[in-house]
């Protein structure tokens, strides 16, 4: 009888060892040699359209932002150059180069004038507000996860009214910037102190955090309605003539007699605080998948929200003391650069700013030149514009 190995072998065949075994290369039991357990079999040859890939989201979020930016500098030299008075962008341009000390002034008193004090202050308001309002706009549309968002959501515009209808209505218009401030943040402390009542009294949701967006969304609301009505009611039994034009021209959203005080209450407060809001972009990428997720990331769901609402609402409020309520450019500019570049803070947030920015400069100019000898509240401009806008956004998002 043959032993089990003879049994089995098959004549030509070599045995299981020799057949696995490479020349110079010891067996190993129950292994196959390295060579052979590298060897595989090629790739596939890649597709003739391979190797046209779309450039990197980096390098179109950059082409975007210098295209917005280099558009939102010529429009703002546009726009100084739009009026009854007839100057060039060269004449603009000698100006302000002459003001900052690297030219000789060529302009009359009169035509510098015209350009320094007055209409450059007032595009370069227009530009920061705009940009401001964008961003505020997009930050609470990521915290509330709402998408009809914006920045008076919390009540910072009826506050801000009720300070400025005051002291136009005592005849202290020059006050009118700090008392809008004062009235915007006595509305935000009362919007986070009605929300964090009512989540402590409900048991304080995810983690313990009384601040949640619906119970946030619905405190703005109510603060909103109530300096609403206080507004109202000083308007009704107090203003008159004069003071009754200022207000409304006021509620309506205006830049009429913006100077360069406005430009530095603005522009500082966009550098101030809007860079840092830009900054939160990761924390704000977060919140768009919920508390919850948020707080799996590793994010301070309840001090980052106060924090990023607090920033929010001081911005809008130094924006709305110069500007007055100007409504649907945080609403609907964001949404417009999401269709661009997509949801990613970190490109929709300065995006939007110069996307604001660009609106509202000629969302100004239309609004003192179109009916010229009179000039239309900006707000109305914006409106006009918007709503049509934002309509065609919605049916836009339907179809895709």
């Amino acid at each position: 009888m043959k032993p089990v190995e003879e049994a089995h072998r098959v004549d030509g065949a070599q045995p299981v060892e020799e057949a696995h075994r490479v020349d110079g290369a010891q067996p190993v039991d129950g292994a196959q040699p390295v060579e052979e357990a590298q060897r595989v079999s090629p790739p596939p040859p890649a597709a003739p359209h391979a190797a046209r890939t779309p450039p990197a989201r980096g390098v179109r979020t950059a082409l975007w932002a210098v295209a917005l930016g280099a558009l939102l500098a010529a429009s703002v030299i546009a726009a100084v150059t739009i009026g009854p008075a007839g100057l060039a962008p060269t004449d603009v341009v000698a100006s302000v180069l002459a003001h900052l000390g690297l030219g000789e002034p060529t302009l009359t008193p009169l035509r510098d004038g015209i350009v320094w004090e007055l209409r450059m202050p007032r595009a370069l308001t227009a530009a920061a507000v705009g940009a401001g309002l964008a961003i505020c706009g997009a930050v609470m549309q990521a915290l509330t996860r709402n998408p009809l968002a914006d920045p008076y959501l919390l009540g910072l515009s009826s506050g801000a009214s009720v300070g400025a209808v005051v002291v136009i209505v005592l005849g202290v218009g020059l006050l009118l910037p700090v008392a809008a401030f004062a009235g915007a943040l006595a509305a935000l402390v009362a919007t986070l102190a009605l929300a964090g009542a009512a989540g402590r009294t409900s048991g304080g949701g995810l983690a313990g955090n009384p601040l949640s967006p619906t119970r946030t969304v619905l405190a703005g609301l109510a603060v909103s309605s109530m300096f609403g009505a206080i507004t109202s009611l000083v308007i009704f039994w107090s203003a008159t003539g004069d003071s009754y034009r200022e207000i409304l021209n006021w509620l309506l959203g205006s830049l009429a007699g913006t100077d360069w005080v406005s430009v530095a209450i603005a522009g500082g407060a966009l550098v101030a605080i809007g860079i840092p809001l830009i900054a939160s972009a990761r924390t704000l990428d977060a919140f768009a998948f919920g508390d919850a997720a948020a707080s799996a990331l590793g994010v301070h769901v309840g001090r980052s929200r106060v924090l990023l609402l607090g920033g929010t609402a001081l911005l809008t409020g130094a924006l709305v003391a110069v500007s007055g309520s100007i409504g649907f450019v945080g609403l609907i500019l964001p949404h417009g650069v999401r269709l661009l570049v997509g949801s990613r803070h970190r490109a929709l947030l300065p995006l939007s700013a110069l996307a604001g920015a660009l609106f509202l400069v000629w969302a100004d100019t239309a609004a003192r030149t179109l009916f010229d000898p009179r000039e239309l509240p900006v707000g109305i401009i914006t409106a006009l514009v918007g709503g049509p806008v934002f309509a065609l956004l919605l049916m836009r998002r339907r179809v895709s």
